[in-house]
């Protein structure tokens, strides 16, 4: 080779320099490469807390439908029973309304159970008491006007079984619409705290993509950066390597040469599973990537 070229100063000083170039933009393209994965990491826990709460909300949905399905049977059911509850107390006060009729028309104060006892009280009485004969005629008259009324109380008997039946029936329907009433507000309730839980993750979603948005495209510039500077770098290898084989063809092997040996190192490295320095890194990631 020229010997005039081998110690051209320009040359010389411009191997330094790109050496020096290829070894600062190695350096710049590995801490953007860790940064890169830093912001990589970053984004898959975001991802998967987006999915981890995505899953919650389809599965409280679920169970917030199932609720509001429940609420729509359960008001109809409510609707009936507080119809039928409308049924019996208006049978209800057709049956007070019939009691009182009776017991105006035969000036009744008392009930057929009152009468009878009274009868029976004055009959026994008769029958185991010594008297004067007109206060026995008197007590049998009486018994005989009593049992005449307690007659026609025995119409109206029936009416205090409906009285009774009514008021029974009115007060169990009205028990059963209750508890309905309180079932539809329990499964409301459920229903409503469901939509809250969804709505609250909701904005957590929200949030985090909020917060991942800046990050993917930080993401994407250093992503950039590395692709443009994997390309110079390229194109400063193939310089030195030019560059060495001038200076150092005869004394030592060239730059890329030894780069390629250092790959080799370093993949025999990973195969013997032992750690690789950030030197190895970087010399790998020159040639390979």
């Amino acid at each position: 080779m020229d010997e005039s070229v081998k110690e051209s100063p320009e040359l010389r000083n411009e191997f330094n320099q790109k050496k020096k170039d290829l070894s600062a933009l190695r350096s710049a393209l590995y801490n953007i490469n860790q940064e890169k994965e830093t912001i990589f990491r970053s984004l898959k826990s975001m991802r998967d807390k987006t999915k981890s709460r995505t899953s919650q909300i389809k599965k409280l949905k679920e169970e917030r439908d199932e609720f509001t399905k429940q609420v729509k049977v359960l008001k109809g059911e409510r609707e009936q029973l507080n119809q039928v509850v409308k049924e019996k107390a208006s049978v209800r006060k057709e049956v007070e309304d019939k009691k009182q009729e009776l017991s105006q028309k035969h000036n009744i104060r008392e009930s057929p159970f009152q009468i009878k006892s009274q009868i029976e009280r004055l009959e026994r009485k008769i029958e185991t008491e010594v008297m004067p004969f007109d206060k026995e005629k008197q007590l049998t008259k009486m018994v005989k006007e009593l049992k005449a009324k307690y007659k026609e109380l025995q119409q109206i008997g029936e009416v205090w079984k409906e009285i009774n039946t009514s008021s029974a029936d009115f007060s169990e329907q009205r028990r059963k619409a209750e508890e309905s009433h309180h079932l539809v507000q329990e499964k409301a309730k459920a229903s409503q705290e469901k939509h809250e839980q969804i709505n609250k993750l909701f904005e957590e979603v929200k949030k985090i993509r909020d917060e991942e948005k800046p990050l993917v495209e930080k993401y994407q510039q250093l992503k950039s950066q590395l692709e443009e500077g994997k390309v110079k770098l390229d194109e400063l290898n193939n310089r030195v390597t030019e560059l060495a084989k001038i200076f150092h063809e005869e004394e030592e092997k060239s730059y890329k040469s030894k780069a390629q040996d250092r790959v080799s190192e370093v993949q025999e490295k990973i195969k013997k599973g032992k750690k690789l320095s950030t030197e190895d890194i970087l010399a790998f990631q020159a040639l390979k990537e």
